[in-house]
């Protein structure tokens, strides 16, 4: 007879005797360093075969499991131990559960890993304390407690949702437990030292830096989308004509899979390390950066198979209220399905995602806000594809020709158009 779900996981263990009543307090607190609950049955085989425990079993069994579970156990834990019955045979079951990571047992800190119980090195373990939520940002004091928070309330408003500002700071997550105002409260507020970058470089590397623009000193939720916004302009659409009859449209990069990669950038961030994410343009890639790298407890396999594990809890529930997170976990399957897992750089202090350009991009300098819409579109078109022909050009605007012919006049009088070589073998250059 075997017990049910006969396999030993990543939340049971197995032993077949009370003699192995420390090694299965071992596999108990690395189970909770994991994920938060285990169960370690005694009496079992490795295989899931019952066994039984032998010798008297009574309360007076319970009772020493649980102080020895005290004594060894810390922080202290609060398991349940109780007898199962399996026909003639009676095995003993020690369940817990507890998020007050890490936890050792006689001083030995492990993590469980499949069915075994990984030692976590000592380097790791400050790692370990960051997944704990008495760690996290929601609950480290802001230096400032001066904040108000006008912004998010518009936010609030904008999506037609009612607040009461005597709760809101409350149940919005922005206290800690003594009332005073978090990490979290402060990089939302609407003056903070928070500031993230966009910076554009020349070549592939970071050798020589063209632009560098800040998104800061104001609500997280508003800079972050002005930064989105910023590199999602960089666009570029490569229009080509089959025959004169369809067209198909090449963009520069994936505008969902960037969406993605960032939002997900802002709200795992360790706000609490003081170092904001950033975006990085060079000529054939975006990159975008956060700081600190998977969870101690989280494996790769989890983060690919699009597992949530946020350490922002609070962020993620104003997130969510707002409509810019889902918890679903497809960002990074989503990425994965578009730029494949290389798109990420998974490493011990960061996670960068990487976003290949489709093709070469201008990247022009030139501002086209001065312009009308219809001829900073002509531009745009003509700057991605400056081969085409008249007829090409109001096909892909979806203009006439009259019309683009009276565009492109008053595009070369502002100075912004010329014309080098012939009609037949020329090119369109933009300024």
């Amino acid at each position: 007879m075997k017990v049910n779900g006969h396999y030993e996981t990543e939340t049971q263990e197995f032993k077949s005797s009370l003699s192995e009543l420390d090694k299965g307090i071992v596999a108990l607190t690395a189970m909770l360093n994991k994920g938060g609950k285990g169960k370690v049955y005694f009496g079992v085989s490795n295989d899931g075969e019952i066994l039984g425990l032998r010798g008297s079993l009574g309360i007076e069994t319970i009772r020493k499991i649980g102080m020895r579970i005290t004594e060894t156990v810390k922080p202290t834990i609060v398991p349940k131990i109780y007898f199962e019955e399996y026909g003639t045979e009676t095995i003993i079951v020690v369940e817990a559960e507890g998020y007050n990571k890490p936890y050792s047992a006689s001083g030995e800190y492990r993590i469980r890993v499949g069915s075994e119980n990984k030692i976590i090195e000592p380097e790791l373990l400050g790692e370990l304390f960051f997944s704990n939520p008495a760690a996290m940002a929601a609950n480290a004091e802001a230096s400032n407690q001066d904040l108000t928070f006008n912004e998010l309330k518009r936010l609030y408003a904008s999506r037609g949702l009612t607040i009461d500002d005597a709760t809101f700071a409350r149940n919005m997550g922005l206290l800690t437990k003594s009332g005073a105002y978090n990490y979290i409260a402060e990089t939302l507020s609407d003056s903070n030292n928070c500031s993230i970058k966009v910076v554009r470089f020349k070549g592939t590397d970071k050798q020589e830096m063209i632009s560098r623009n800040e998104y800061g000193y104001k609500c997280l939720l508003v800079a972050m989308r002005q930064a989105f916004d910023y590199v999602s302009a960089l666009d570029e659409v490569r229009v080509n004509l089959h025959g004169g009859m369809t067209r198909t449209e090449t963009h520069l990069f994936d505008i969902d899979c960037l969406d993605e990669a960032w939002t997900n950038a802002c709200l795992h961030n360790r706000w609490i390390k003081n170092v904001p994410p950033a975006i990085y343009i060079f000529s054939d890639r975006i990159e975008v950066l956060s700081t600190g790298g998977l969870p101690v407890d989280f494996t790769k396999e989890e983060f690919f198979a699009g597992i949530s594990r946020p350490i922002n809890l609070s962020l993620q529930k104003i997130m969510g209220q707002l409509g810019m997170v889902e918890q679903t976990g497809h960002g990074v399957p989503k990425i994965v399905s578009v730029y494949g897992k290389d798109a990420f750089e998974l490493a011990d202090n960061h996670i960068t995602v990487k976003i290949p350009f489709a093709f070469e991009p201008s990247m022009a300098q030139s501002s086209y806000d001065d312009l009308p819409k219809s001829h900073a579109a002509v531009l745009k078109i003509i700057r991605n594809n400056p081969r085409f022909k008249t007829s090409e050009i109001a096909e892909a605007a979806e203009l006439s020709q009259a019309r683009i012919g009276q565009i492109i006049s008053d595009l070369k009088e502002m100075g912004k158009l010329k014309r080098v070589g012939g009609k037949r073998g020329g090119i369109w250059e933009t300024k």
